[in-house]
């Protein structure tokens, strides 16, 4: 917009066109303004457009093809009649110049600072590619009739080796002509695959809900197939092994519960007297002398340590082992401390009162 600046329509009072000749000369301006700020060292400032792909020096970042540059342009020498400009411009990344000049013996730009091409230039002989007709071969075909001869010659040769290409190429264009049944194939093709993958992600997620497996599955493969159909599961007992089982444990059994001891089994139980509490008739039966348990009628006063009663000269002897079950002898006779046995111990005096209540109900019975 700077360069509008100049064709306004307002002129100054003291505007003389004989004097001033221009605005621009009234203001003492340019009339390209701040692009022409360095015009006496013989450099423009434009709006320079990057030709190619290139890599900056500086900051090592890729310039793409068609970012635009305020570059400043000098002339550096000429090609023949040709100048050849050299660019000066700063990357937009970084504080590093680059320096590009024209080549016009090769229709192209080079690089003189600053940065690397990003090469991807080809031959066009290498890549199979009709060439252009030299400006030398055109005017042989023009003026020479047998060059013209064997040029056309040449052509028609070349044309018969690439008839076979040419035939496959416009087959396979015709097979792609219809372009909307292509079109519906693929799209029902995209549908039944769809279909597929759904019904085998509902199969997955009600596998996993029944098994309680939070882990992803996998596909089926035919091999895993192969495998799991030779492979048996089975429990170690069949279920008429375990009812056989069941009903030997039942007959073996015994037809009487066991028999209750009372309480006073239950106390000796937690003495760890039980066994020999209960022992048959393979021994002599427990008695409370036995346990270092003392009875005694009212009146009558402790035992002495020597085994003698008060009142009494010489020991008693111990009862007689008798053949009748315990708790089977007379109500009124009580159970002898035995001479050799020694005064009731503290652990056992809280017994007494039990054992004593379970003799009296045995005798009773």
């Amino acid at each position: 917009m700077g360069e509008r600046k100049g064709t306004n329509k307002y002129y100054p009072p003291d505007f003389d066109p004989a004097k001033h000749g221009s605005l621009n000369k009234y203001h003492h301006s340019h009339p390209l303004r701040e692009r022409a700020r360095k015009l006496s060292q013989g450099i423009l400032v434009i709006r320079f457009e990057m030709p190619y792909n290139i890599w900056c020096d500086g900051c090592k970042n890729h310039i793409g093809m068609g970012v635009r540059y305020n570059a400043e342009k000098k002339k550096v020498g000429t090609y023949y009649t040709t100048p050849i400009y050299r660019f000066r411009m700063k990357c937009h990344l970084c504080v590093n110049y680059i320096e590009m000049q024209t080549d016009p013996a090769g229709c192209d730009y080079i690089i003189v600072s600053g940065a690397r091409r990003k090469e991807e230039r080809w031959d066009m002989r290498d890549n199979e590619q009709v060439l252009p007709t030299e400006r030398e071969e055109k005017e042989k075909l023009e003026t020479d009739a047998m060059f013209r001869l064997e040029h056309g010659v040449a052509d028609r040769a070349a044309l018969q080796r690439a008839v076979p290409t040419l035939a496959s190429l416009q087959e396979a264009q015709n097979a792609w002509k219809d372009d909307f049944a292509l079109n519906s194939r693929l799209r029902q093709r995209f549908r039944e695959e769809k279909k597929t993958l759904r019904e085998e992600e509902e199969e997955a997620a009600a596998l996993q809900a029944k098994a309680g497996l939070s882990i992803p599955l996998v596909r089926e493969a035919e091999e895993d197939r192969r495998l799991a159909a030779l492979l048996k599961y089975h429990s170690p007992d069949s279920y008429e092994e375990k009812q056989r089982m069941k009903r030997t444990e039942i007959s073996s059994r015994s037809w009487f519960p066991p028999a209750a001891g009372g309480r006073a089994s239950e106390a000796l139980r937690k003495l760890g007297l039980g066994g020999r509490a209960l022992r048959g008739r393979g021994g002599p039966p427990t008695t409370p002398a036995g346990l270092g348990i003392v009875r005694r009628r009212s009146g009558e006063g402790l035992a002495e340590p020597g085994g003698l009663e008060q009142g009494e000269a010489t020991p008693r002897s111990p009862p007689a082992p008798s053949s009748e079950p315990q708790g089977g002898g007379d109500a009124g006779t009580a159970p002898q401390l035995p001479p050799h046995a020694a005064p009731p111990a503290p652990a056992t005096a809280s017994l007494v009162a039990d054992y004593s209540d379970s003799s009296s109900e045995a005798e009773s019975a």
